[in-house]
């Protein structure tokens, strides 16, 4: 399965805040990869040692969603400064940044028992910067793609900063309001995906899974005509601002997209606190369907079947590396098995082929 693997290096300070091992997303952009972790608020780039065949990342550089765009719940004393990234999309002179949107419940660890551990299952609590879709500037500089404010024509802008949010949409719909109060790995709300094709935008849930339909949310943002630092939800001809899509994917979860041509590849795995199975699935002209979509048949084929530690080693995002018609896909992984660390502070990614 593995054709070979690259290496991951990040300096000490993203290494500190454990972002190595807890990679939640991946894009390519020429030179560099775009990475993201799910318990910061930051973006990572890293150099290719070798853009023609890179077998290492490395020459880390942070840049902290909180100086490009405004975000949810503010910053300042007392805001945590987690963003729960889960999502990275490179399109245009842009790229796109989604938070879970989910809700978390405490964890039973090793030491605790009886009653401390019941009143840490019954805590669930929520954060406003996991509600968060944002669209940042890519410039060039010193002949590198870079995250910027404002690169003179568009500034960075979110949804979800101010006024409603994803959440707030959702509240009324039939399928997905009774899981808002839900946490993530529970089979709640948990937004894990996100891909972008001309101004469509596609956000994988991982929860909640219907029956064995996984779903895919269809957003067109824009910009807001008085604010340009935030994006609005132009209405589909039905009148919502979204658009819904079921997958059938064995009752498995979204967990990253990737587009390759007209096409998504859909990372799926267990909606709930599970290694695996995990799969990737395309989803075949996906971004030329024109109205809600029941997908299945021959219009989602398995493509891969990808390996999964016990307790660790899971495949968290995907990207292709390289042009899209090489069918290299890049797999970075959550928790990663102690043989994927290297003695300098690297983490190995691996580098399959598509069929």
């Amino acid at each position: 399965m593995r054709t070979r693997t690259v290496t991951l290096r990040f300096g000490s300070a993203a290494r500190a805040s454990a972002t190595h091992t807890n990679l939640s997303a991946v894009r390519s952009d020429g030179p560099v990869l775009w990475v993201a972790g799910d318990e910061t608020a930051t973006v990572e780039r890293l150099v290719a040692d070798d853009p023609a065949a890179p077998s290492r990342y490395g020459d880390q550089t942070g840049f902290p969603l909180a100086d490009l765009v405004p975000l949810p719940g503010g910053t300042g004393p007392g805001v945590e400064e987690e963003a729960d990234i889960e999502g990275l999309a490179r399109s245009g002179d842009a790229l796109w940044v989604v938070g879970s949107h989910s809700l978390r419940r405490r964890r039973i660890r090793d030491e605790h028992d009886g009653e401390r551990a019941l009143r840490r299952l019954a805590r669930v609590t929520g954060q406003p910067r996991r509600q968060l879709i944002a669209r940042v500037p890519v410039v060039e500089v010193g002949g590198l793609p870079t995250l910027v404010e404002d690169d003179g024509t568009q500034c960075a802008a979110a949804f979800g900063a101010r006024g409603k949010d994803l959440r707030d949409l959702l509240a009324d719909d039939e399928h997905l309001a009774p899981f808002l109060p839900i946490p993530g790995k529970d089979n709640g709300l948990d937004v894990e995906g996100i891909a972008v094709s001309g101004d469509r935008v596609y956000l994988g849930l991982r929860g909640p899974v219907l029956r064995g339909w996984a779903l895919v949310l269809e957003l067109c943002p824009e910009v807001d005509a008085h604010d340009p630092t935030r994006l609005r939800l132009r209405r589909f001809p039905d009148g919502r601002r979204y658009r819904k899509h079921v997958l059938r994917m064995a009752g498995l979860g979204v967990r990253d997209l990737c587009p390759q041509g007209e096409d998504l590849l859909v990372l799926a795995g267990p909606t709930m606190d599970l290694d695996g199975p995990v799969y990737v699935y395309r989803w075949h002209g996906a971004c030329s369907v024109e109205e809600p979509t029941v997908v299945r048949g021959d219009r989602l084929t398995r493509e891969l079947t990808l390996p999964y530690g016990d307790g660790d080693d899971h495949p968290e995002g995907i990207g292709l590396l390289g042009p899209a018609a090489d069918g290299l896909l890049l797999v970075v992984h959550d928790s990663p098995a102690p043989g994927r660390l290297t003695a300098d502070g690297g983490v190995l990614a691996d580098v399959v082929a598509l069929p």
